[in-house]
């Protein structure tokens, strides 16, 4: 068996040399001795060795288009067996490469690696590192994220900036006018062809050369001269493992790589911002606003990276040397401090919810006009970044769940989700006229639903047991969440304050407590009664655990309460409800709050069912016979219905 194997290499070997390739790549004089400084090198090879591998395997299952990207990474990251792991590997590998790059150029430009003869080896290294950063930038929209999309947005509006050829530039780099299918199939193309392509030319050219003209050493040596196997092999293979087990439990830490919503054109993503290694052009970038704009992105940055490829010359003497070195301390020194000020500029609120006295000394601005500036800017952030977390979680859930992704693809989940929709809605159609808070346990991600001024009532649990409960007690009824809200019609000297007043006198303060005891006791039924009417998803257990009390409590509303109160009055005395339909006014009370009877509301709150002449200021919102006139269209409404009802999709799996 020995021999037949020995007989196999030598058959191999005579008709492919791979002997002499072997011993001419292992057996390289290593001057002074092999050295950890030496390893980065490698571990930028093994970077991009990985990133081939697990891009190979990310393509097989990636699917580019704007209708199948955000899906294809979904199931990747979900779905496939192992597939986040693989997505998590190379997302934080691609990190470490923009690590190692700084490391491997720092210690060539220290050791003054770029003198002659080794000059057009430098300026392969910077070649290299451009492209490096080209399928960084590229591959940062290939998730067809929310986050994705308005990052490299603003990259690519930052080309349309080039002097003399920048509309062209912008047009060509995203395939016309906007954004869509074209510019995801280019900057895939790029990420996943050209570039890689590109890499690998030229670093098989700078290998070549590496080994043409050795190892730069810093005198002294550290030792006598010893080949590359074993000992410097070994120190790259432990080097190269510690880079591969990091990027590994951060993957494994992360479970993957953040997935956010899927891309929607049609809403911004305030809290969009470039990868850290982008981040301190970001930040460089606000200090030059406007028609300046041109030099941060384009000038200044051309003049840095045309200092660096003039470097080999500028280092040919002593001083020249020591100034490289310096500029290059700066750079990297001015860099981080950006990030770090970015970092700051944008968390310094502390949380989406702080308030300005809490932090209007920890901004560092010379006014307080500019502290208030920079407050509001990192408040705008920390909430767009909370929402849109709130968002992925949300289109994440839905597509792992039982309803899955529909064939339109996943952006119509956030679409047709009243869960997601109905907030924005509120805010867009209802917010200026009503609340929607909760105050004893307020929501955070509603926090800009509430309304200062509101002229109508809190919508908050409308149609629930508590909302009815709140209706019929006398220190709640004529309050501001309810009927007393500012210039209402339903407290003071009016003809309509009927309700308020009726409620405030069936307790009345000289009433008997085992009297008050029997009214609250009938009106907790009536609310009971009252709200099962709403047939709300949310209570549909408890309706049908109560079922006897509701009976007893619909008794009460249609004239039960006669004997019971002073005043001889009974809800069918002012609204229509059960047997009593021709009775009263309005609004009616049958289904009162259920879904028909809100929507049918919202189109025409002054139909005879609801308020009729006396209502006062709730608009309607598409009364007309002509659809294109209506302020909300039927699905708009439904979702705004369906949010405040709370009926809305639960997923079953998390």
């Amino acid at each position: 068996m020995r021999k037949l194997a020995s007989n196999l290499v030598d058959w191999l070997d005579s008709r492919s040399g791979f002997r002499g390739v072997m011993r001419e790549a292992l057996y390289e004089q290593v001057p002074g001795g092999a050295r950890w400084r030496y390893v980065w090198g490698s571990t930028l090879v093994m970077a991009f060795v990985t990133q081939l591998i697990t891009g190979i395997f990310l393509w097989m299952a990636y699917s580019p288009s704007t209708q199948t990207a955000w899906e294809s990474v979904f199931y990747i990251q979900f779905d496939m067996e192992g597939g986040w792991l693989l997505r998590g590997i190379h997302h934080f590998m691609a990190q470490a490469m923009i690590v190692l790059l700084a490391i491997h150029f720092v210690q060539v430009v220290w050791d003054g690696a770029y003198r002659a003869p080794r000059e057009l080896n430098f300026l392969l290294g910077l070649i290299l590192m451009l492209i490096v950063l080209g399928l960084s930038l590229t591959g940062y929209l290939l998730p067809w994220d929310q986050k994705g999309y308005w990052a490299t947005n603003v990259g690519t509006e930052l080309a349309s900036q080039t002097p003399l050829a920048g509309g062209a530039i912008r047009k060509l780099v995203v395939g016309g006018n906007s954004y869509g299918h074209l510019t995801l199939t280019r900057f895939f193309a790029l990420h996943a062809g050209i570039l890689p392509g590109a890499l690998i030319a030229f670093l098989a050219i700078h290998l070549a050369l590496f080994r043409r003209h050795g190892i730069t050493v810093k005198e002294p040596k550290a030792g006598p001269d010893v080949t590359f196997w074993p000992d410097q092999v070994l120190k790259d293979s432990v080097a190269a493992l510690g880079v591969l087990a990091a990027v590994v439990g951060l993957a494994v830490y992360y479970h993957g790589a953040e997935l956010t919503a899927p891309a929607d054109p049609a809403n911004n993503y305030a809290a969009a911002r470039p990868e850290w290694y982008f981040l301190f052009l970001f930040q460089f970038l606000k200090w030059f606003p406007g028609q300046m704009e041109v030099w941060g992105a384009f000038i200044i940055p051309g003049v840095v990276v045309g200092v660096l490829f003039l470097m080999p010359w500028i280092g040919r003497w002593k001083v020249g040397h020591v100034f490289n070195v310096l500029f290059l301390f700066v750079l990297l020194g001015g860099a981080a401090l950006l990030t770090v000020q970015a970092i700051c500029d944008d968390t310094m609120a502390g949380t989406a919810d702080a308030t300005f006295e809490e932090y209007k000394n920890k901004f560092g601005k010379e006014t307080a006009e500019e502290n208030k500036q920079a407050f509001a800017a990192s408040l705008d952030f920390l909430k767009a970044k909370r929402d849109a977390q709130h968002a992925a979680e949300r289109v994440i859930a839905l597509a792992r769940s039982d309803l899955g992704i529909p064939p339109t693809g996943a952006l119509a989940l956030v679409y047709d989700d009243p869960y997601l929709q109905g907030p924005l809605l509120f805010k867009q159609y209802c917010a200026s006229c009503h609340n929607y808070v909760d105050w004893k346990n307020p929501d955070p991600l509603l926090s800009d639903l509430v309304n200062p001024a509101p002229t109508a009532p809190n919508l908050h649990g409308v149609g629930s047991r508590k909302w009815a409960a709140a209706l019929l007690d006398p220190e709640q009824v004529g309050g501001p969440d309810y009927l007393g809200y500012p210039g209402s019609p339903f407290v003071g000297d009016g003809d309509n304050t009927e309700m308020v007043e009726f409620v405030q006198e069936c307790f009345g303060e000289d009433l008997p407590a085992a009297e008050r005891e029997k009214v609250e006791a009938a009106f907790q039924k009536i609310a009971m009664a009252l709200s099962a009417e709403a047939k709300l998803p949310a209570q549909a257990a408890a309706d049908a655990d109560d079922q006897r009390a509701i009976a007893e409590g619909r008794a009460l509303m249609e004239g039960g309460l006669a004997d019971l109160v002073e005043s001889g009055s009974s809800c069918t005395d002012c609204h229509p409800f059960g047997k009593h339909p021709d009775d009263g006014e309005s609004p009616v009370l049958d289904g009162y709050m259920s879904r028909q009877w809100m929507i049918d509301f919202v189109r025409n709150p002054e139909d005879a069912r609801f308020y009729g002449d006396i209502n006062d200021r709730m608009p309607a919102f598409a009364p007309h016979e002509d659809p294109q006139l209506n302020q909300l269209d039927e699905k708009t409404l439904g979702l705004i219905v369906d949010w405040l009802r709370g009926d809305w999709y639960r997923p079953v799996r998390p």
